[in-house]
């Protein structure tokens, strides 16, 4: 037991030893190089320091006006993802809010389709107007989609149909699920008709 520890003892000054060797080496190092450049400043004439002077503070300003411009930049760039973020924050929750908001958009439909003066449809359509305006409000818009040229970044074709007329070749014939903007970014593709 006493030799594990005379063994630990001796690799402990070893190593003190050699950090020891480590720091002198490098205080040696930079003694020299200090020398060095005091030797080579000393051998240039006085233009030729100043000269080399300016030219150091001219490499440090434009390092100086490079760094500035840089974080300038950064400071931009982390504003604009906060804003987009803060106004994308809800777009979790406009999702899952949008069968909801078709639901109560067939409900209406149907209430007024079957009686007409009825209060359970009339209910129907202020609570649907009122959340539709809610969502609005916080930059819900839905898209115009009937009559319109089918564009497949703004719609999902699910079937073709025959037009009725040749105007409405390539036009949207119908729409079977609404699409909607949220903030101006596509939040759900508009499902529809396409006339062939």
């Amino acid at each position: 037991m006493s030799e594990h520890k005379e063994h630990q003892e001796d690799v402990k000054d070893q190593d003190a030893a050699a950090a020891q060797e480590a720091v002198a080496a490098q205080e040696t190092n930079e003694t020299a190089e200090e020398n060095t450049a005091q030797g080579t400043n000393e051998e240039l004439s006085p233009e030729d320091q100043l000269s080399a002077k300016d030219k150091q503070l001219e490499e440090l300003k434009d390092k100086h006006l490079r760094l500035m411009a840089e974080f300038e930049n950064f400071k931009r760039r982390s504003i604009r993802e906060k804003m987009d973020m803060m106004k994308n924050a809800a777009k979790d929750t406009m999702t899952a809010l949008l069968p909801v908001l078709d639901d109560f958009d067939r409900a209406r439909k149907a209430a007024d389709e079957n009686d007409k003066g009825d209060l359970f449809a009339e209910g129907i359509g202020l609570v649907y107007k009122k959340l539709y305006n809610t969502l609005e409000q916080k930059g819900l818009k839905p898209m115009e989609t009937n009559g319109e040229d089918f564009d497949p970044e703004l719609h999902e074709a699910l079937t073709e149909v025959p037009a009725p007329s040749e105007e409405q070749k390539g036009k949207i014939i119908d729409t079977v699920e609404k699409g909607y903007w949220l903030n101006d970014k596509i939040i759900r593709h508009a499902k529809v008709v396409v006339g062939k």
